[in-house]
């Protein structure tokens, strides 16, 4: 059975080429463009594996993140975020975050990173 990711990134775009890079991989694939339909999403599809933004306006990848390890703390995340906030990435490592992934990233990267995760 193939592994099943959520990709939580208000950015459309974003989205749409996580979701075809990680089909192309063999993935099944989730998406959630804000943080209640991430949360809910996580708790009904329960996924291997989290891609979580964590700059989404309403409720940041921190919350999201909380929320999601209040549900199942075994969920394993990986947050994206463009900005170097160094407290923030702290915070998300604290509470469960398994690594940060800069944006803009390598699509490779990506893609090496998601499979590396996958198989430990």
């Amino acid at each position: 059975m193939a592994a099943k990711i959520l990709i939580v990134d208000d950015q459309y775009g974003i989205r749409i080429l996580l979701n075809e890079v990680l089909k192309k991989e063999g993935y099944e694939t989730l998406q959630a463009a804000n943080g209640p339909d991430a949360i809910k999403l996580a708790k009904d599809e329960n996924p291997d594996l989290v891609l979580l933004d964590m700059k989404i306006p309403g409720m940041d990848g921190i919350e999201i993140l909380k929320k999601m390890k209040s549900d199942n703390q075994a969920i394993r995340a990986i947050i994206m975020t463009a900005y170097g906030e160094l407290d923030m990435i702290q915070e998300a490592k604290q509470i469960g975050a398994i690594m940060h992934v800069p944006k803009p990233f390598d699509i490779d990267d990506i893609r090496k990173t998601v499979k590396d995760h996958l198989t430990q």
